[in-house]
């Protein structure tokens, strides 16, 4: 068994809690909350029997193998760092974290620690997505990779009314880009690697951080479009197109319903349903890494997240969005 620690006691914990409740090697040890209350009342809840109000006492438990950390953003590369330097195998949330350096910074570590890092972005460690890979070639040379994600976020209606909630707040690395865009950019990046260039537009919202937004990265005869927000919804599925044909994706963050569109008027289905909770996938990823004694994930690899951690920060200065642990 892999003993879990947890940092992070929100929605996105319990849904990978119940994910990891599918697997036969995962096990749900401690809880860390920055007010003792809550770590304990999550605990209770999960069946974790250890619970920690303070960061380095759960750091240096030895009731904990690997850390899941769920926190706001700006917070994942300090906690990461301190349980890292505890021995601490660490599988952090999407996006890893603010910027490209925290993230450097975060490898690092990792590197002299001799631990498992790995940046949870769940899609392309799902079927669908290597069932994507499988197939891509018979679209012909790819020309566009179009990624779209816009989900209206039920805290706007806090925020229009005048209340800043997390979502919509620079002071945790927040916003529209990190939360949604981050989806069409990593398996971007997976798929055809860093870009010559980034070209971004959105719109900002009086908080500082971005509602929604566009990105276009350029490769050699390639053009990559990722639209995202938080303000409005979107119902147009994602495309990948090539000479010969179009892969259709329904869900770029759940992509399972693919089809493959050709010049010739016929589709062909692909398979790849996930047969598991979506998040158990990266559970399986990280586990299997640490039991095979390597650092890092050949999919949702060091690379990769330094990669997209950089698009993400170039498209975000354009738009003149900061975080305190950017350096402009």
């Amino acid at each position: 068994m892999i003993r879990f620690g947890i940092i992070g006691t929100n929605t996105i914990t319990e849904k990978f809690l119940k994910a990891g409740g599918q697997h036969d090697r995962f096990e749900v040890t401690a809880v860390y909350s920055r007010t003792e209350e809550r770590a304990r009342e999550f605990a209770s809840v999960h069946g974790a029997k250890h619970s920690y109000h303070s960061l380095e006492s759960f750091a240096s438990s030895t009731e904990v193998d690997a850390v899941y950390i769920a926190s706001p953003n700006s917070f994942h590369a300090e906690q990461a760092i301190t349980c890292m330097k505890q021995g601490k195998h660490v599988l952090c949330e999407k996006p890893m974290a603010s910027n490209q350096q925290e993230v450097a910074n975060m490898i690092k570590v990792a590197q002299e620690e001799g631990v498992v890092l790995m940046e949870a972005v769940k899609s392309t460690l799902m079927p669908g997505f290597k069932t994507l890979q499988d197939h891509l070639s018979k679209i012909g040379r790819v020309r566009r990779y179009f990624g779209n994600y816009g989900k209206y976020s039920s805290r706007y209606d806090a925020y229009k009314e005048g209340t800043v909630l997390n979502a919509f707040n620079p002071e945790f690395s927040n916003g529209s880009h990190m939360d949604l865009g981050i989806y069409g950019v990593y398996p971007m990046v997976v798929l055809f690697g860093a870009p010559l260039s980034v070209k971004a537009n959105g719109v900002k919202l009086a908080s500082g951080v971005d509602g929604q937004g566009s990105i276009i990265a350029s490769y050699e005869g390639l053009e990559a479009v990722i639209t995202h927000s938080k303000i409005t919804h979107s119902y147009a599925p994602s495309e990948i197109q090539g000479e010969k044909g179009v892969i259709v994706v329904q869900n770029i963050s759940e992509p399972e319903d693919l089809l493959i569109r050709y010049n010739d008027g016929t589709t062909e289905t692909l398979p790849g349903i996930a047969d598991k909770d979506p998040m158990y996938y990266e559970i399986e990823e990280f586990i299997q890494l640490v039991e095979q004694g390597k650092q890092q994930s050949s999919i949702n690899s060091f690379e990769h997240s330094l990669i997209a951690a950089d698009v993400l920060g170039e498209s975000r200065k354009q738009m003149d969005i900061s975080f305190k642990a950017d350096d402009y």
